[in-house]
């Protein structure tokens, strides 16, 4: 298994020249249709997943419902996930220097949101890739107070990932 990907994180398939995965804008938002009430009392997110084709010839991408796996949690407990509200990428050829965008919404108690990991397996030309994985946290604003769970300025993977990423921002790397 690959080390885990910081929610932002480009992921390059080796198999797939050219073709590349990321995971980001992992923020609160309501969906479009309205709460399913499944999700009652539940704290409604969003997460997108672009597939990007930097290579020399196109690919047939898929990215459907039980390909996007989304846990949260220090006990990785499975989010409430609304497939009515998402959008899926289903049977798109992504051209060269093309992407293609699947939006999930998804649905989880409040103080759980500090830790989300999001598993991805895109399947391509009809072959299933490897899964790759992401991991943030919601909530996690500068300046703003520890995330549920995180014990003071270093503690919990979330807030620790908000601080690698600030530090990164803050000596200007690209």
């Amino acid at each position: 298994m690959y080390e885990p990907n910081v929610v932002g994180d480009w992921q390059e398939y080796d198999e797939h020249a050219g073709l590349r995965v990321r995971v980001h804008r992992l923020e609160p938002a309501e969906p479009p249709r309205g709460r399913d009430d499944a999700a009652e009392g539940l704290t409604y997110f969003s997460v997108r997943v672009t597939v990007e084709n930097r290579g020399a010839r196109h690919f047939g991408i898929h990215l459907e419902d039980g390909q996007i796996d989304v846990r949260i949690g220090p006990d990785g407990e499975s989010a409430f996930l609304d497939w009515r509200n998402s959008q899926f990428i289903e049977g798109f050829d992504v051209h060269p220097l093309r992407r293609a965008t699947a939006v999930l919404y998804a649905a989880g108690a409040e103080a759980s949101l500090g830790q989300v990991d999001v598993q991805v397996q895109l399947r391509v030309d009809e072959e299933w890739a490897d899964r790759r994985l992401w991991s943030g946290g919601l909530g996690l604003h500068e300046g703003a107070a520890a995330a549920p769970g995180c014990a003071g300025r270093d503690g919990g993977l979330a807030h620790q990932v908000s601080a690698f990423l600030r530090d990164q921002a803050e000596e200007g790397t690209a």
